[in-house]
Formats: C-alpha cells, structure tokens, sequence
C-alpha cells in the first residue's frame, strides 16, 4: 500500500516535484493547510495547529510521515504535530535553535569561529536604540526570527541604523509573536527566554561569493549533497539567481562541509534535511556563516532535478518515513541550472502580468523552464507578503542548460516573452 505523506502548505511547484521522485507509487501525498492560510496576514500558530490537526484526525487511513518545505509557521509545526502522531522528525528544540538567530549564534560560537561580530538591539522605547558593542558599521538589522529577507536592513551609519529600528519595529510582532507561541513550548536556557521571540539582532555585514550548502542529518550522521550559488543584481543585496552546481573550488567546498557538520551536530538537528548559507571572500579566503535553515531550500528543488535527476525534495521524504536519502548524482538532463528572480525594483502597482497561454508558449519554446508568477494584476507591491527590504519580485524562472552562457541567453529570451505593466503607486 501506498504510504500516506502529509505536506503542511502544499502548493502547485511542490507537488509537481514531488511527482519527479523516483518510486512514486510508494507514496500518496496529500495537503495539510494552505500557504494563504500559512503566511498570509497575521499567523495564529495555536489556531493553525488545531485546524492542521482536526484535519489529520478526519483522515480515515494511516498518517505514515508529515512534512513541510516552506518556513515558519511551517518549519515549527512539523516536529510538534509529527511528536504527536508518534512520527519521525527533528526535535522542536533543534528546529528553534536554527530559527532563533541569536540562539544559533550562540551555538555556532561553542564549535566554530566562521561567523560575523554580532548583538543584541534594544527596541525598547525608551532612548535611541544603539548599535551593540563590537558590531561596527555597515552592519545588518534583523528580527532575531524573520523570513525570507523580511525586515532585514543594511545599516552603514547612525541614520541608516535609526531607519532600520523604526522599520523592525513597526513590523516586528508578525512573525515575532508568533515564534514566541512556538518558543512557550520549550523550556529555554535563561538568556534565551529572557529575550524571546520579538527582540532584534545586529550583525556586521560580510562580504564575498554567497553560496547555500544542502545536506541532511540521520542517525547522528551529517551529509552534505549539494552547493548553490546565489547571485545578486549587481549593486543590490537583491537575488538574481540562484545557480547550481556552485563554481566554488573544491577545497571551499571541503571547508564548507566541515564546518556545518559541527554546526548541525552542535545544534542537535537530525531526521530532517538543512541548509546552510555562507559568504566567501576570495580576497583572503574567509568563509563565514550567515544562517542556518532547518529545511532544505525548495527554490532548488528544480535546479537538483535539472543537474542530479531528482528532486531535493527525495530526501525530506525519506528521512520522514525512517529510511537513508537516496539520491543521484548528476544524472538529469542538464549540467547547469538556476532560479532567476524576476524583480521591480520600486513600488509600484501591478497593471499586467503574462498570461497562463503566454507562460505556457514560453515553456515550450525554451525547453527545461518552468515560470511561476509572483503577483497578480491589480496589486500594489509593497502589500505582497514576503519580499526583502530592497524590491519586489513579481516571478520566478527556472531553467537547465548546457553552460552559463546558455543559461543567460535562455533567460534573456524568457524575459523578452513575459510580459509585465506597472504603474508608480499612488502615495509613492
């Protein structure tokens, strides 16, 4: 019989890569709340947890595995509904430990040296707030739990850094409150507990190649599959693409791997896939740690079936059923693939956007892409959920191709055939 997976948000993309996997017929897949419900507007994590769990108690078959691609609530929600159905998961403690961001740092300290100067922002509203002690400018201001660049700023002076704390604070309670629901549920070292979930990190800015290493942890056993690039627009701290395999040297590579194999042992994550994010510079050969996810990242689930043949997504479902990841290696059907970023890089309002029959003939004439719109028509920008602080993204492209050069020219002719009006936002 076919073993029932349960995917928290799952949407169109995700399920058609997890159509690509191999031995499809083992598993039937089936969604538990959807993304509106999940990250649109203010997130009721103990509302959401019940409703995910009246509907896992109306199914009639055995629950065989839960799992989720997408970050919080998402990444929170597992671990607590998979305790409660006796299934195979991280720990809760493991996951907040990675999504806490100080609480992170504070791991990454006891077994590595990679990472940026960084502290605590007091955004209480008494007094200015100050940068903390051995943070130097330029440095980046961000809730100590966030998502997808939201509410991240980059300070390089008093007024910059002034700016940011008004912006963190304004917006902060969202994800923050919430995250603090998730953190009651654990009993917490005291300086952690004492700042909870709606505090504020400051971090010194790092420079150098940003790439994402992709693994797994099982049965105490750390590996690493995979590197992605990410690639910004030039002068922005605004993605690109995202391009695998990484161009980084092997003994990068090497380093790399080493260093989150420590930081996920430290950090007690297991049963479940990561990914790590990190900034070399090959001025002086530094590597440093930016973040760690306790997921691995769904925006390259495309690019590993392009290059490996299978979907990343393989080996979050395997973990989640008891078994070792299965995966290949390099044998899809292209050697290069990426996620581009279709970007507008001021608000604005969405008059068009391509159409379903326009996304579709371009598919077929550029082979090996996939478009998924970000936006839709008649939307204002800035009201879009989940954007960085810096532009808007109003598509997604992924391709496969031969070489980078390839790449370029069949994203040049994508972008040339979708379509996109706007016009300057009232108020603006």
């Amino acid at each position: 019989m076919p073993q029932n997976v349960f995917v928290v948000g799952l949407d169109d993309l995700n399920l058609r890569m997890l159509g690509e996997l191999p031995h499809l017929e083992e598993y039937r897949f089936h969604g538990l709340l959807t993304i509106s419900e999940l990250q649109q507007g203010d997130i009721d994590f103990p509302a959401l947890l019940e409703r995910a769990q009246e509907q896992l108690d109306a199914f009639e078959g055995k629950i065989d595995a839960i799992i989720g691609f997408w970050d919080f609530p998402v990444t929170s929600m597992v671990p607590i509904l998979c305790a409660r159905y006796g299934l195979h998961s991280p720990s809760l403690e493991s996951i907040v430990k990675c999504e806490h961001k100080y609480w992170s740092r504070l791991e990454q300290r006891e077994v590595i040296d990679e990472y940026p100067a960084f502290g605590l922002v007091d955004l209480s509203p008494e007094g200015r707030a100050e940068p903390p002690p051995g943070v130097r400018y330029p440095m980046w201001l961000k809730p100590v739990k966030g998502t997808s660049s939201e509410l991240a700023f980059l300070a390089r002076d008093d007024a910059e850094f002034d700016r940011a704390v008004a912006g963190i604070r304004a917006g902060i309670d969202r994800i923050g409150e919430p995250f603090q629901e998730v953190m009651n549920h654990l009993e917490l070292p005291p300086e952690i507990a004492e700042i909870g979930g709606v505090a504020c990190l400051a971090e010194e800015s790092i420079d150098g190649a940003q790439v994402t290493v992709e693994g797994y942890g099982h049965q105490g056993d750390v590996h690493v599959y995979g590197i992605v690039d990410s690639i910004n627009y030039p002068g922005t701290p605004s993605f690109l693409r995202y391009q695998y395999p990484s161009s980084v040297p092997a003994e990068i590579a090497e380093r790399m791997t080493d260093i989150s194999a420590r930081v996920i042992r430290r950090l007690g994550l297991d049963s479940t896939t990561f990914n790590i994010e990190y900034f070399w510079n090959r001025e002086d050969d530094t590597i440093r740690l930016l973040e760690v996810n306790p997921r691995h990242s769904q925006s390259h689930a495309p690019l590993f079936e392009f290059v490996d043949g299978v979907p990343n997504h393989q080996s979050m479902v395997r973990l989640a059923l008891g078994h070792h990841p299965d995966l290949p290696h390099r044998a899809g059907e292209y050697d290069i693939a990426a996620k581009w970023f279709v970007r507008h890089h001021e608000d604005a309002t969405v008059r068009r956007v391509p159409s379903e029959e326009e996304i579709r003939a371009v598919e077929r004439e550029v082979p090996g892409t996939i478009v998924e719109l970000s936006v839709r028509a008649g939307q204002r920008l800035s009201d879009v959920d989940m954007q960085d602080s810096y532009s808007y993204e109003v598509a997604r492209v992924f391709m496969g191709a031969r070489d980078e050069a390839e790449l370029k020219a069949k994203y040049d002719k994508c972008l040339a055939a979708l379509p996109f009006e706007f016009e300057p936002a009232k108020g603006t």
